[in-house]
């Protein structure tokens, strides 16, 4: 019987030790941070992918979007190039929790871009457009993960940068300035070319927006941003969208998980009103596009300038070199006859 019971104690530890090497090699996905939680699968996107389960009634995609078993990747790390995905089904739910596991990579080591956006609008904007792939002039929420800067004026901020924006449809996303004239929040995120798993998590509970990321590989939430007096209705439809210009990268989405997070004690819930509210923020109030200032000359004419001054420059070493070496040149001359 010992020795029964030895061999059982010895499986048991090797069993534990396997399951300890799988959880280094295999990251456990992070749990919803919500506990009261129903996921909404007709919300989400699960895999295996394929082509075939793609076209279905839940789920449209258009432009350079390809969908593999692993992942649906929104653009390749091409230039010129944007994709969009969009959830057929409106959300009905009041409160709801985004689980997203992504991948933003690609061969640039120092410039890559543009970014890719997870929307929660009114329309499926399945056309192509200037906001990250997408239609401007939304009406809901978006977040956006922008991976390079187009402004370096007064609002300017590091990069890669995840920020939200809710418009009511009146507001136009300011691309020239990374929409830091309309931005509810944001944060500073390191999640591009990160060779572990990246994940996010995007609540909106009793309307309080709030998102937390894990984009370090220590599966462990840190929090971004927290925003209170979020107005969102519901029925809108969640969707991606991604696009490249003269830089590019891999826009990849692996999972994402929707879930219907029960209401919160005191909070009311009608349909029927919530179906008619506006979206609308409380945070800082929009600032008109401002043109950074332009220099009195071009950078061509810059160039050209530098060109010819470095070229007089040449020129004039050359000269006084030419010069000194003729004197030098006399004068040893002048020594041999003497």
């Amino acid at each position: 019987q010992r020795r029964v019971r030895g061999q059982v104690t010895s499986m048991k530890m090797l069993i534990v030790l396997l399951l300890a090497v799988l959880g280094v090699v295999y990251p456990k996905t992070p749990l919803p941070m919500e506990k009261k939680v129903y996921i909404r699968r007709e919300h989400s996107l699960i895999k295996p992918y394929s082509s075939l389960n793609m076209d279905t009634p839940l789920w449209d995609y258009s432009g350079s979007t390809i969908v593999s078993n692993n992942e649906v990747r929104l653009t390749p790390d091409h230039q010129s190039k944007n994709g969009r995905v969009w959830n057929t089904i409106p959300l009905m739910s009041r409160n709801w929790e985004i689980l997203m596991e992504f991948k933003v990579h690609g061969s640039g080591r120092t410039l890559y871009g543009d970014g890719f956006a997870l929307w929660y609008s009114q329309d499926r904007h399945l056309q192509e457009g200037p906001v990250f792939g997408a239609k401007n002039g939304f009406t809901g929420l978006g977040i956006f993960f922008d991976t390079y800067s187009n402004h370096n004026g007064e609002h300017s901020h590091g990069h890669p940068y995840i920020s939200a924006v809710v418009h009511n449809g009146t507001q136009m996303y300011d691309h020239d300035t990374d929409g830091t004239h309309n931005e509810l929040a944001g944060c500073q995120s390191s999640f591009r070319g990160q060779k572990h798993d990246t994940f996010i998590s995007i609540k909106y509970i009793n309307n309080i927006l709030s998102v937390h990321t894990d984009v370090r590989g220590k599966n462990k939430w840190t929090k971004c941003f927290e925003e209170k007096n979020v107005v969102l209705p519901i029925g809108y439809h969640l969707g991606l969208s991604a696009s490249t210009g003269q830089l590019a990268d891999n826009h990849d989405v692996m999972m994402l998980k929707t879930y219907e997070v029960d209401l919160v004690e005191g909070q009311t819930f009608n349909q029927e009103e919530a179906l008619k509210l506006v979206p609308s923020a409380e945070g800082e109030p929009d600032r008109p596009h401002v043109d950074d200032v332009k220099p009195l000359f071009s950078r061509r004419v810059y160039t050209i300038f530098y060109i010819c001054f470095g070229l007089v420059f040449i020129l004039a070493v050359g000269g006084i070199g030419y010069t000194y070496y003729q004197k030098y040149t006399i004068g040893r001359n002048k020594k041999r006859f003497y």
